[in-house]
């Protein structure tokens, strides 16, 4: 029972988040048919150098401690990818977030009597999707409240050779949705060069116990299409269920390329 009512938790607020994006998007349909600016779409692939610290449990252990630099993430990445999307007309905006990265490692044992050796894979996922509208948008300066949903997805496979477990397989994680608001502002200060960040909050006990996430930097606009970005991002998370506890924090410098474009009318 206590399964079920997991999914059908998870289920609806996948589709109360679903829901408010496309009401979002419905009114900012409607409301842009008074001086419609069109559509602008901004595509932006990023690094983000972070790295974790905080506590991590699995098969209902104790939690450990958990502090892992940057050069070691990098070291076990086997695949990643981030990137930021965005859909603006006028006031109003669609926006995604998507965060994922797989490790691998190779773990010896010290005496080998359960196992030589175990293969373990980490794959991470985190995608947000908010919908805003600017409450001050002039001047090359844009401040905006969005509200959505941010969903995680953790899995941790382990694989044993040799030993008494040989042959064996094993695997915890879990996948959870977050409700999230927050804002957002990107503010021109001349000569191509300008200020943006963002602070959302989230979680507030319907998945994460609790959840944030900061980041502010600079730009260099080169034209009116793309730019270059730098600034410093940390995201927190603090969710258990069942065993498994991810209360974790992820910090660390950006660098981002950003390319826009009109949508034709």
């Amino acid at each position: 029972m206590g399964t079920i009512m997991r999914r059908f938790r998870l289920a609806a607020l996948g589709a109360a988040g679903a829901s408010l994006l496309y009401t979002l998007n419905a009114f900012a349909a409607d409301t842009a048919k008074e001086g419609d600016e069109g559509w602008t779409i901004t595509v932006a692939p990023y690094l983000w150098a972070s790295g974790i610290n905080g506590e991590s449990g699995l098969f209902g252990f104790p939690p450990q401690d958990v502090d892992v630099s940057f050069s070691d993430v990098l070291q076990h990445l086997k695949f990643g990818f981030m990137g930021v999307t965005e859909a603006r007309n006028g006031r109003f905006t669609i926006s995604t977030d998507i965060v994922y990265a797989k490790l691998d490692a190779n773990i010896g044992t010290p005496k080998g009597i359960l196992a030589s050796n175990i293969d373990a894979t980490v794959s991470t996922f985190m995608g947000t999707a908010l919908g805003g509208y600017s409450v001050y948008y002039q001047d090359g300066t844009n401040f905006d409240l969005v509200a959505g949903a941010r969903l995680w997805s953790v899995d941790n496979s382990f694989e044993f050779h040799g030993g008494a477990l040989d042959g064996r397989s094993a695997s915890d994680g879990d996948t959870w949705v977050d409700p999230v608001i927050g804002a957002k502002f990107k503010a021109d200060v001349g000569n191509g060069i300008y200020l943006a960040g963002w602070g959302l909050v989230g979680g507030f006990g319907a998945g994460s116990k609790s959840m944030w996430d900061v980041m502010g930097g600079a730009g260099y606009q080169f034209n009116e299409k793309a730019s270059m970005f730098v600034g410093y991002r940390a995201v927190h998370d603090d969710y258990s269920h069942d065993g498994f506890v991810n209360k974790l924090t992820q910090q660390g410098p950006m660098l981002g390329f950003t390319y826009q474009f009109a949508v034709a009318q």
